[in-house]
C-alpha cells in the first residue's frame, strides 16, 4: 500500500460524498479511503439526482463521480448542480477515454476502476492544492471587498491592491470606514477631532449638533494608526491621535509634556516619547 502524507493537526478535513450505482464500487472506495484520516465520507449515493437533493444538507468539498450511471449520469449531474455549490469533483470510471471530458468538465482528477491505492493518493494531493488554491482566492475576494468597503470604493481588483502606492491612496482619502455592528459609517476627516482608547476600543470624538459626537468602535490603536496618515493624525500619546488642523494652541509643561488645546477647547496631553510631533502640531 502506498505511503499516505498525513494531515496536520489543524488541516481542516475533506468532506467527501461517493456517488455511484454500484454498491461494491462504493464499499471499496470507502475501504480505500480509510487510509486517508482527512477525508471523512459524509455520504453515498446510487445515482446522481440523489447526490444532487442531498448536497445542501452535505456540504461536501469532494465528489467521487461515477461517470455512467443510469438515468442522470456524471456529466449531467455536474450540469445540475449549482455553481456556487460545486464542490471539487473526481470522476471515476472504467472507461479511461472520459478522461478528456472529466478535465475538460473541470474535474480535479478521475480514477480508473478498480480504483488503485497509489492513484488515489495521488489524486487526493490534487484535491488537496486544488482546494487550497480555491480557499486562497475566495479569501483573497473576501479582503478585496472589505478593502473596498473601507475605502468607500468599488472592490478592488488584485492588481490594484497590490500597486505600492494603495495603502497611501486610502490614507489620502477624505473619508474614515468605521464600522459599526453590520454597516459600516464612512465619517469625514475634517469633522474628526480626537481619537483615544478605552480598553479594547477605540472612541473617535467628531463635530455633532449638540457640540459633539462620539463613535465607539472595537479596534486597536495600530489598527486606526494605519487607515490614517501620521502627517494629518500624530499620534501624540500611546492612548490619543489627534486631528492636526484642530489644534490650536500647544503649552509647554515642566516635565517635558506639553498640552494642546483644540479648537473644540478640548485639551490633550502630548507625551515625552511622541515629542518628534512637535513639527507636525506647530
Amino acid at each position: 500500500m502506498a505511503t499516505v502524507p498525513q494531515a496536520g493537526p489543524r488541516a481542516r478535513r475533506l468532506r467527501a460524498v461517493i456517488v455511484d450505482d454500484e454498491p461494491l464500487a462504493r464499499r471499496g472506495l470507502e475501504i480505500r479511503l480509510q487510509a486517508h484520516p482527512d477525508v471523512e465520507i459524509v455520504g453515498q449515493y446510487g445515482d446522481g439526482a440523489s447526490a444532487i437533493a442531498a448536497l445542501r444538507a452535505d456540504r461536501p468539498d469532494l465528489m467521487f463521480l461515477d461517470v455512467q450511471m443510469p438515468g442522470v449520469d456524471g456529466f449531467e449531474t455536474l450540469r445540475r448542480i449549482p455553481s456556487n455549490e460545486m464542490p471539487l469533483i473526481v470522476f471515476v470510471t472504467a472507461f479511461d477515454h472520459y478522461a478528456i471530458r472529466a478535465f475538460e468538465a473541470s474535474a480535479a482528477d478521475y480514477l480508473l476502476k478498480p480504483v488503485e491505492d497509489s492513484r488515489l493518493a495521488q489524486a487526493l494531493a490534487r484535491v488537496r492544492e486544488a482546494r487550497a488554491q480555491r480557499d486562497a482566492g475566495a479569501h483573497c475576494e473576501h479582503l478585496l471587498e472589505l478593502l473596498g468597503e473601507l475605502s468607500g470604493k468599488p472592490p478592488l481588483r488584485l492588481d490594484e491592491a497590490l500597486r505600492p502606492d494603495a495603502i497611501e491612496q486610502l490614507r489620502r482619502d477624505d473619508k474614515l470606514a468605521v464600522r459599526d455592528g453590520q454597516r459600516t459609517v464612512r465619517v469625514d476627516l475634517r469633522s474628526i477631532r480626537w481619537i483615544d482608547a478605552a480598553g479594547d476600543y477605540m472612541c473617535i470624538h467628531v463635530d455633532g449638533s449638540g457640540g459633539g459626537d462620539t463613535l465607539i468602535l472595537r479596534a486597536t490603536m495600530r489598527e486606526m494608526e494605519q487607515q490614517l496618515d501620521p502627517a494629518r493624525f500624530p499620534r501624540i500619546h500611546r492612548s490619543t491621535i489627534v486631528n492636526a488642523a484642530r489644534v490650536v494652541e500647544l503649552r509647554p509643561h515642566s516635565n517635558g509634556e506639553s498640552f494642546l488645546r483644540l479648537d473644540c477647547g478640548q485639551e490633550l496631553k502630548l507625551s515625552r516619547s511622541h515629542r518628534d510631533k512637535l513639527s507636525i502640531l506647530l
